[in-house]
């Protein structure tokens, strides 16, 4: 029978997800009318399978988005109670995601480094009172211990989001050091991802050029001499150049109205750093 072959191929085809149009070619009058039937009713079988895999598809990612956005509802209402960080979440997430497609990325890599940026901090949620309302810049042992958890504390709570992907690691890793030196795993060079070094540089560079309760705004030249400083014994001495090129091309970014977050003083940790 004239076209049964070539019915049977592209139904195959069909089952193994591949939605050719190819089948559509069997419906012309030169092929038995049974082919014709058959290939009509499996075009028509193939057109609607697609249309809901699109529909779910859709949903899927509105779903995603959705749970993203109460996240980061949740940091925002945190981050009203210190102005000096606000906006802090939103322009790390930019910045990342500048980065990393400045780095050659692919899409999806951009996004979830978008998404990390975001919701690194997500853990101070945490925090005892009695940090969020310090205002002295002399941080105790005991503050000190509590600042190094919140990494770890922002892993756990967004554990369970598995579409979050890579992005959970670099949350947990964005203040591990490549001398290893840093928290809450001490992690050392090649252990640390690119992606959890990428997130490191945008939130150094975000807190030294945003006034802090503990510090004023640094021009643009003494926060790249103090990347510079950071590279090599804790920051990706590559990215922190390409990340320089990129704010002397592209500017800084300003989102204090769209996203906050909290970000806490951590001072004492961030003041180390700049002196090694």
């Amino acid at each position: 029978m004239k076209g049964l072959t070539e019915l049977l191929t592209c139904i195959q085809e069909i089952s193994g997800g591949n939605y050719s149009n190819d089948i559509m070619s069997l419906t012309t009058d030169e092929y038995d009318p049974y082919v014709r039937e058959l290939a009509e009713s499996v075009g028509l079988m193939m057109v609607r399978i697609e249309a809901r895999e699109f529909a779910l598809e859709q949903a899927n990612d509105d779903l995603k988005c959705n749970i993203v956005a109460t996240i980061k509802a949740v940091a925002r209402g945190l981050s009203l109670r210190d102005p000096y960080t606000r906006g802090h979440a939103e322009r790390v997430g930019l910045y990342c995601e500048r980065l990393a497609r400045r780095g050659g990325l692919s899409d999806d890599e951009i996004w979830t480094m978008r998404v990390a940026g975001t919701l690194h901090d997500i853990g101070k949620i945490g925090f005892s009172d009695r940090l969020i309302q310090n205002v002295d810049t002399r941080v105790d042992a005991e503050m000190l211990s509590e600042i190094k958890q919140h990494p770890e504390w922002g892993y756990k709570m967004l554990r369970g989001l598995e579409f979050l992907g890579p992005a959970l690691e670099y949350v947990r890793s964005h203040h591990e050091r490549l001398d290893g030196t840093g928290y809450p795993n001490g992690l050392r060079g090649d252990e640390i991802t690119i992606g959890s070094r990428i997130l490191s540089i945008a939130d150094v560079f975000d807190a030294i050029t945003t006034t802090r309760t503990y510090q004023q705004a640094m021009d643009l030249d003494k926060a790249f001499s103090i990347l510079r400083n950071l590279a090599g014994p804790s920051l990706d001495p590559e990215l922190v150049e390409l990340f320089i090129t990129d704010i002397k091309e592209c500017g800084l970014e300003d989102a204090e109205d769209n996203f906050s977050t909290c970000a806490m003083v951590e001072n004492s940790v961030f003041e180390a750093d700049i002196k090694k």
